[in-house]
C-alpha cells in the first residue's frame, strides 16, 4: 500500500487552505498513493474565536468536499482534524475523519487529550474551546484495502503510549498521527515520539504535521514523516507546503512481528490496570 503525508501551512483562510490542500491530495493520488492524510486543524488553524466561528458539523462544506475528493480519486483520506461543531455540546470537537474511496465516512475520532500545556513563552489551552473525546477508534479500511485496520490519533494524543497498544491490540497495522506539533516540542520531540509508537507497536506511522507560523501564536515544527515498524523513517518533508509519500510494505511488518514478537510475547496479566496504577510526579 502506497501512503502520503501531507504538510500545510494552514491559517485562518479557509478557502486558501482547502485550495491548497485538494492540489496536494490530487498530486499524491497521481503519484500512486491510495491512503492520503492530511495534518491537524488542516481546514482552519487560529485561535479559540476563530475556530468557533469557522467550526462546522461533519455534513458541512469542508467534509463534504473531502468527501468528493476521495470518491473521484477513488482513496482512502483521512481528513487530518477539523473543528466539529458537535450537537448538543457547548465545546468544539477537534475531529478526524476517515472517508473511504466511495466517499463515504468510514470512521470518527474526536481527539481525547487536550493540548494543555506552556511551552516556549506561550501557554495553549485547547480544553478551554474544546472537548476531548472518550473513544479509541480503529477503523477497518475498504475496497483494495480491505483486512487492513487503521488506528486513529491526533497530535498531542502522541504522547500517550497506552493508546497506541490499545490500537495495536485491537489490530492496527497503521496508525495516523495528524498535527499542529509546535516548532519548540518538534525539534526535539517530534521524531523521537513518531519512531517510538511505531516502534512499540510494530505499526506503520503516518504522521503529517502543520509548518511554519499561523496567527496568534503558532510555529509548527514540519517535518512529516511516514515511519516503518522497525522504526525506519521511509520519508520526511522538507520545509514548506508539500507531500511526502512511501510503500508500506505489509509482508515486512508481518516478518517483524513473527521474528520479534514483543506484541505476543505481553504479559497483560501482570501488568497493573491504568485504573488502579499511582499517579506521581
Amino acid at each position: 500500500m502506497r501512503a502520503a503525508a501531507v504538510q500545510l501551512n494552514s491559517t485562518a483562510d479557509k478557502g486558501r487552505n482547502l485550495d491548497v490542500a485538494e492540489r496536494l491530495v490530487r498530486a499524491a493520488a497521481a503519484e500512486g498513493a491510495e491512503l492520503v492524510v492530511l495534518p491537524e486543524k488542516w481546514s482552519l488553524l487560529g485561535g479559540g474565536e476563530e475556530l468557533r466561528a469557522g467550526a462546522e458539523p461533519l455534513d458541512g462544506p469542508t467534509i463534504s468536499a473531502v468527501r468528493s475528493w476521495a470518491a473521484e480519486l477513488g482513496l482512502h483520506l483521512v481528513a487530518g482534524s477539523i473543528a466539529e461543531l458537535v450537537q448538543g455540546q457547548e465545546k468544539l470537537a477537534n475531529t478526524s475523519v476517515l472517508i473511504g474511496p466511495d466517499g463515504e465516512l468510514e470512521a470518527r475520532y474526536r481527539k481525547i487529550h487536550m493540548f494543555d500545556v506552556d511551552v516556549g513563552g506561550v501557554a495553549y489551552r485547547e480544553s478551554e474551546h474544546e472537548e476531548g473525546g472518550d473513544e479509541i477508534v480503529a477503523a477497518e479500511l475498504s475496497g483494495a484495502l480491505a483486512g487492513m485496520t487503521l488506528g486513529m490519533t491526533v497530535c498531542y494524543d502522541l504522547r500517550f503510549p497506552e493508546l497506541y497498544r490499545l490500537l495495536a491490540v485491537r489490530g492496527a497495522g497503521v496508525i495516523t498521527v495528524p498535527s499542529a506539533f509546535t516548532h519548540e516540542t518538534g525539534r526535539d520531540h517530534w521524531e523521537v515520539l513518531v519512531r517510538a509508537r511505531a516502534i512499540e507497536n510494530q505499526a506503520f506511522v503516518v504522521a503529517p504535521n502543520q509548518v511554519g507560523d499561523a496567527p496568534p501564536h503558532y510555529r509548527s515544527y514540519g517535518h512529516s514523516m511516514i515511519v516503518d515498524p522497525w522504526g525506519a523513517v521511509l520519508a520526511e518533508a522538507p520545509d514548506g507546503e508539500c507531500f511526502v509519500a512511501a510503500d508500506l510494505d505489509l509482508v515486512r511488518q508481518r516478518e517483524i512481528r513473527e521474528s520479534l514478537p514483543s506484541l505476543a510475547n505481553r504479559r497483560p496479566d501482570v501488568y497493573p490496570s491504568l485504573e488502579e496504577a499511582p499517579v506521581s510526579w
